[in-house]
């Protein structure tokens, strides 16, 4: 199965676009989005086209494909206009031997087992790298990345994670489990 992974929307209805056209064009099974869907935080600026009800509306057209994970932005007001569940804090995914847990990343979930994969975003940073019993991936953030890098999702196919640029669909990095 081929799953598109994102992060971090924050309410721009012009990455959220995005987002689909990219879903679209891998053809992916799932959308996971990692939390921070609808709305920007108080410590973030307002992303490009900022429409919670325009995100909602994209999100929806696509919702017998979305797995979603809470984030720290998302709150349960969020269900009156969001046709998919938003509130789970973790879930799991099998990947070969290996166990994914997947995760906003405010919350660092206490179901991680040595040789786990945690995939999260919510620090807006695109990463992969081994932690002391884990490795640690970040898909990076669809509309506010931070530290200079892109607008940015995660594919998983076949155990090989391929980070991307949002704007463009090209490849930056790659991680096999």
């Amino acid at each position: 199965m081929k799953y598109l992974i994102a992060s971090d929307i924050h309410g721009s209805a012009y990455y959220c676009r995005l987002l689909k056209e990219r879903f679209e064009e891998e053809q992916a099974q799932k959308l996971i989005l990692l939390g921070d869907l609808l709305y920007h935080g108080a410590r973030n600026p307002l992303p490009r086209d900022y429409s919670t009800l325009g995100c909602a509306e994209i999100l929806n057209s696509m919702k017998e494909e979305i797995l979603c994970i809470k984030g720290n932005c998302d709150s349960q007001v969020d269900t009156l206009v969001l046709e998919f569940p938003v509130e789970a804090n973790f879930a799991l995914l099998p990947v070969g031997t290996r166990t994914a847990v997947l995760a906003h990343g405010h919350l660092l979930p206490a179901v991680l087992k040595k040789g786990d994969l945690l995939i999260n975003g919510h620090f807006h940073v695109p990463a992969c790298e081994e932690r002391e019993n884990y490795t640690y991936l970040n898909c990076g953030s669809v509309s506010i990345p931070k530290e200079n890098s892109p607008h940015s999702y995660l594919v998983l196919e076949d155990g090989l994670f391929t980070w991307k640029d949002l704007t463009s669909g090209k490849p930056f990095k790659t991680f096999k489990a």
